[in-house]
């Protein structure tokens, strides 16, 4: 399985949309009732992607040419990272992080921020993100979770 990670064009926007709508039903639907999923899959429409996709610096991850993952970057903040349920646990993620921190890094960004959702706390930890404080919308839990990226860590 060769992984490739690279700038999301806009003709990527069905797919990127497909991928999180996909991860939101089967992964976090185990964390989070589902009008909290509905409510979260409506800013992921096709269009609604191709408007970040203007306004972001989003990433894709390919393997065969097929989109399997996408994270952006937005200032310090890391958005919209999700994986396929179907090739999740498999360094996907974790690609996907190295080529926002490293954008980061090339911009002087020294610390990001990501709100993670409970279901992905465990793997920003991983990474070295630290939980700071819970944030609400209505009943959706997000975790803010923070990291520096100064001395190369």
């Amino acid at each position: 399985m060769e992984c490739t990670i690279r700038p999301a064009r806009q003709d990527d926007a069905g797919d990127i949309s497909a991928v999180i709508l996909r991860a939101l039903r089967e992964t976090n639907a185990r964390d989070y009732a589902s009008e909290i999923i509905e409510r979260v899959e409506r800013s992921f429409s096709p269009d609604a992607v191709l408007q970040l996709i203007g306004k972001r610096t989003v990433f894709v991850a390919a393997i065969d040419g097929r989109v399997v993952g996408t994270a952006s970057l937005d200032g310090n903040v890391v958005r919209t990272v999700f994986v396929s349920p179907d090739v999740q646990a498999r360094g996907i993620g974790r690609l996907l992080m190295e080529a926002v921190e490293r954008t980061a890094r090339e911009r002087s960004i020294p610390n990001l921020a990501v709100p993670s959702s409970i279901s992905a706390e465990t793997f920003y930890a991983q990474l070295g993100y630290r939980a700071v404080r819970d944030s609400y919308h209505g009943e959706e839990r997000t975790i803010i979770m923070e990291r520096s990226l100064a001395d190369g860590d």
